[in-house]
């Protein structure tokens, strides 16, 4: 019985004990790189860098994965070099090919976690201020886009590489059937390089309101995709355009006003004439001492006209805000504050009257 157990030791037991070692010692080490990696997750949590939890977050799952892929194929490896002969061992033939795959699977993976933590980077500085923003969210996820289709493809070419594939013979086909795909395909392209456009020129980001005098787009960006984009109206109905629309169609942006005007024409009547000019200077002088008009754009209150029923005047001036909301509170205010200025000097809004002069009437003679 030991002289069997003896030969089985000396045909299998010396490369079935480097196995078992290799196999502990990934699950050892395995184990230590986890260990290591919570140890470093809290020093990267303490840097104001927002690099290195970008690299962290890319490296982690890979890295852990790494160890299996170097262990289990060094094993594979052992083993195919001790049973190359049996039938068995036919799998283990692949190991080296399957390692390679893993490899480039794994770069790919890291390297797509590294472009999903920019975009998570750009969206945590959404809340920051225009000056510290070096990337809107647009054009963030536009890259982030090229970036993934871009890697996705050179894995993928190199995997058919690795494979024993001609990339040649795949690129040459490719080639002739691009030109098949473009001519199928114009509107798909025309969409295409019109959220180019828009990623480029920056019209409008997501978040921005936007509106077209051509046609009746109006509402708050959601998405720019690389076909179409999305819109959600005021009645919170979505919007789909195609890109393509925008390279012909003119876009109006209020989101990026610096200030909303208030422009209005107001009539005082006829028989309150004399008190028309301490009007206007009244009003000037209120615009001028209002906390939400701001001074250093155009502020005009001025005698434009008579009309057929009143003496009118005009006022030209600009808020410091652009939201809607507030803009309509101080215009209301503004608004307000005229109409007692005009009570204030004891006149009257004028309103369209018609004075009937009539020819005296000869009396009729006496009979």
């Amino acid at each position: 019985m030991l002289e069997v157990l003896q030969g089985l030791y000396d045909a299998h037991g010396a490369w079935m004990l480097q196995v078992f070692l290799i196999v502990t010692a990934t699950v050892a080490v395995h184990q230590l790189l986890r260990w290591a990696l919570r140890k470093l997750a809290i020093r990267v949590e303490k840097t104001p860098s927002a690099w290195d939890d970008a690299i962290y977050y890319a490296a982690g799952k890979p890295t852990v994965w790494a160890i299996w892929v170097v262990g289990l194929s060094w094993a594979g490896e052992v083993i195919y070099r001790h049973t190359a002969a049996q039938a068995e061992a036919t799998v283990f033939a692949y190991v080296g090919t399957a390692r390679e795959a893993s490899v480039i699977i794994l770069l790919a993976w890291f390297a797509l976690r590294i472009v999903r933590s920019f975009e998570l980077s750009v969206q945590d500085q959404e809340d920051q201020d225009d000056s510290r923003r070096r990337w809107d969210l647009a054009t963030a996820n536009a890259v982030g886009k090229v970036l993934r289709a871009s890697i996705s493809i050179t894995a993928f070419l190199i995997l058919l590489q690795v494979f024993g594939f001609s990339i040649q013979g795949v690129l040459a086909f490719g080639g002739i059937g691009g030109l098949a795909i473009g001519f199928a395909a114009r509107d798909l392209l025309a969409n295409f390089f019109g959220a180019l456009m828009l990623f480029v020129d920056k019209p409008f980001t997501v978040g921005d309101w936007i509106r077209s005098p051509d046609k009746e787009i109006e509402g708050t960006v959601e998405e720019i995709g690389w076909r179409v984009t999305r819109i959600r109206t005021f009645d919170q109905r979505p919007l789909y355009v195609p890109n393509s629309t925008f390279t012909s169609l003119s876009v109006e942006n209020p989101q990026r006003m610096r200030n909303r005007r208030i422009y209005e024409t107001f009539g005082v009547r006829y028989d309150d004439f004399g008190a028309v000019k301490k009007i206007v200077d009244d009003v000037r002088d209120m615009l001028k001492n209002h906390p939400e008009i701001d001074l250093n754009r155009t502020l005009m209150v001025n005698v434009v006209s008579y009309g057929d029923f009143a003496v009118e005047f005009f006022v030209y001036t600009f808020t410091k805000t652009t939201v809607w909301t507030e803009y309509h509170e101080i215009k209301e205010d503004v608004l307000l504050k005229i109409g007692e200025i005009i009570l204030d000097n004891g006149a009257e809004f004028a309103f369209p009257t018609q004075t009937l002069h009539l020819p005296p009437q000869p009396e009729p003679d006496e009979q």
